[in-house]
C-alpha cells in the first residue's frame, strides 16, 4: 500500500478498540512499525496484550490504561461459564499478569484496579452477566479518555499565545490515548483555535517516539511541526524558538513529581534555565497520590539491545556496559503547571493537585 493512501487510512482508525461482543478481541495498531508502515494487531487472548503493552506496539499511559481493561475481558472469555468463585479468581490471575507488562505506567494499574473493584462490588452477578459488565466498563474507560484528551486540550490551548513555538518530548498524541492525546491534545486545539502555534519534536531516543509518532501525528493534522534530535533542545530554546514545553507524563506523585520518557528531566531543567513555562500534560488517572514524591515511582529499565542495536543495527561495541531507565523523574518546582481534564493545577505543589482533583472535569 502507498504510504501517502495509508497515513489517509490511519488518521480515521482509532490507536485501538473493541470489536464485537463479550467473544469478541481488542484491535490495535502496531505502533513499531510506525511511521514506515501501517498494521493493526488482533488481541484474540490476554497473551497477545501483555506482549503488545511490553514490546510498546500500544503505548502511552492512557491508551496503556485502556489495552489493560480490555486485556482482562480476553483473559475471562473462557471463564466466562465457571462458578462466581473460579471467575473471580482467574480476574485475579489476569489482573497480576497484565500488571506485569510494565510497571510505571499508573494508568495500567488504575484500569486493573477499576475492573477488581467493579467486580467485587457486584458479587451478586453470575460469571456471564459479570464479564459482560465488564466489557461495558472497558468501554466506559475508553469513552472517558475520548472526553479527557478534548478537555485537556481546553485547558492547556488557553497558555498558548498566537505564534508560540512548542517543544514536546516522546509522543503524548492520539497514539498515546483513545482521542487526541494529552500533550498534543493541547496542539490540535490550539491550532483549530487558529492560533497558528509551530511544534518543535524531539526525537526522543532511544525509540524515537518523538520521531516515529509525533512528527507522523501532527502531520496527519496539518500541524507545523519540527523534527529536532534531543541533542538540540537547548540550543533552539536559546535561539528563541520555544516559548513553551508541553510533554505528558506516566505516573504523578502526590506533590506533582512527574515521570515521563526518558530525557524529559533534561528538557524540564534547560526550560527553567532559559526561563520557559514547562507544562505536563495528563489526566487525573495519571495521579499516584499513595506515594508522596516521585522518589517512590518505580522507574522501568528495558533491554540494552535498545540502545546498543537500536533498529536492528549495532551502533555500540559487543559486551559494553549499558544503563537504559525508560523513565525519569522531572521534580515539581521545574513544571509551570499540569494540564488536567478537571483544570490547570498551578502553582503545582500537593495542596493544590488535590485540590484540582478533587473539583468537577471542565465544563466544555
Amino acid at each position: 500500500m502507498n504510504m501517502n493512501t495509508e497515513h489517509e487510512a490511519a488518521s480515521d482508525v482509532a490507536t485501538l478498540h473493541w470489536v464485537g461482543g463479550t467473544d469478541g478481541y481488542l484491535k490495535m495498531i502496531d505502533q513499531t512499525l510506525l511511521p514506515t508502515e501501517y498494521k493493526e494487531i488482533e488481541c484474540h487472548d490476554v497473551e497477545t496484550v501483555w506482549e503488545a503493552i511490553k514490546r510498546l506496539s500500544v503505548r502511552g499511559a492512557p491508551a496503556i490504561g485502556i489495552a489493560a481493561a480490555y486485556g482482562v475481558v480476553v483473559g475471562l472469555q473462557t471463564d466466562a461459564g465457571t462458578s462466581r468463585a473460579e471467575f473471580d479468581q482467574r480476574l485475579k490471575t489476569v489482573a497480576d499478569y497484565l500488571a506485569g507488562s510494565r510497571p510505571t505506567a499508573v494508568n495500567l494499574f488504575w484500569a486493573l484496579d477499576r475492573l477488581q473493584k467493579l467486580a467485587a462490588d457486584s458479587a451478586d452477578l453470575d460469571s456471564g452477566d459479570m464479564h459482560a459488565l465488564l466489557l461495558e466498563e472497558a468501554r466506559r474507560i475508553e469513552v472517558e479518555d475520548l472526553e479527557m484528551c478534548h478537555k485537556i486540550g481546553e485547558v492547556g490551548a488557553a497558555l498558548l499565545s498566537p505564534g508560540d513555538g512548542v517543544l514536546t518530548h516522546c509522543n503524548a498524541g492520539g497514539l498515546a490515548t483513545s482521542g487526541g492525546g494529552t500533550a498534543l491534545a493541547v496542539f490540535f486545539e490550539a491550532a483549530r483555535q487558529g492560533k497558528g502555534i509551530h511544534v518543535y519534536a524531539d526525537e526522543t531516543r532511544p525509540l524515537l517516539q518523538g520521531a516515529r509518532l509525533t512528527t507522523w501525528e501532527l502531520m496527519q493534522r496539518n500541524v507545523p511541526v519540527t523534527l529536532i534530535s534531543d541533542s538540540m533542545a537547548g540550543w533552539v530554546m536559546k535561539e528563541g524558538k520555544i516559548q513553551a514545553v508541553v510533554t505528558g507524563a506516566d505516573r504523578i506523585a502526590a506533590n506533582g513529581d512527574s515521570a515521563n520518557k526518558i530525557g524529559t528531566y533534561s528538557v524540564a531543567l534547560l526550560a527553567s534555565l532559559h526561563d520557559i513555562p514547562f507544562y505536563i500534560a495528563a489526566p487525573s488517572s495519571t495521579f499516584d497520590l499513595s506515594l508522596e514524591s516521585g522518589a517512590e515511582i518505580p522507574i522501568e529499565e528495558r533491554q540494552p539491545e535498545e540502545i546498543t542495536n537500536g533498529f536492528g543495527k549495532q551502533t555500540a561495541p559487543e559486551g559494553v556496559d549499558v544503563y537504559n531507565p525508560a523513565f525519569d523523574v522531572t521534580p515539581a518546582k521545574f513544571i509551570r503547571g499540569i494540564i488536567t481534564e478537571r483544570g490547570l493545577i498551578q502553582p503545582v505543589t500537593t495542596e493544590q493537585v488535590l485540590r484540582v482533583l478533587n473539583s468537577e472535569p471542565v465544563q466544555s
